[in-house]
């Protein structure tokens, strides 16, 4: 009986290794989302820069959830006249993540 519970938990702790090796981070959650196709880190290409938007948002403690919300719903007007479109297939833990390595910047 010691054996199968040794044995299971050695497979459990691989499956979570592994696991955790395949997670992607909040930047290749953005390029599989297409996020590069408009955006850029330091630049405008059709909407704002990464860093633009840190920069507009520091300080401001509801700017995460106001940001998961504009990428889930999408918006409209905040940074000109082309508007985001919507990401509401994307996970929330991808946007939440997604929002915050931009905050971040």
């Amino acid at each position: 009986m010691k054996l199968l519970t040794k044995t299971t938990l050695m497979l459990a702790a691989a499956l979570a290794l592994f696991a955790q090796a395949q997670a992607k981070t909040p930047e290749q959650i953005a390029k599989d989302a297409g996020c590069f196709s408009c955006h850029n880190a330091t630049e405008k290409v059709v909407g704002p820069s990464f860093k633009a938007i840190a920069d507009k948002y520091k300080g401001d403690k509801g700017a995460a959830d106001q940001l998961v919300q504009s990428v889930r719903n999408g918006s409209k007007g905040n940074w000109g006249r082309i508007p985001m479109p919507a990401h509401g297939s994307l996970a929330e833990a991808d946007v939440k993540a997604v929002v915050g390595w931009i905050l971040a910047r």
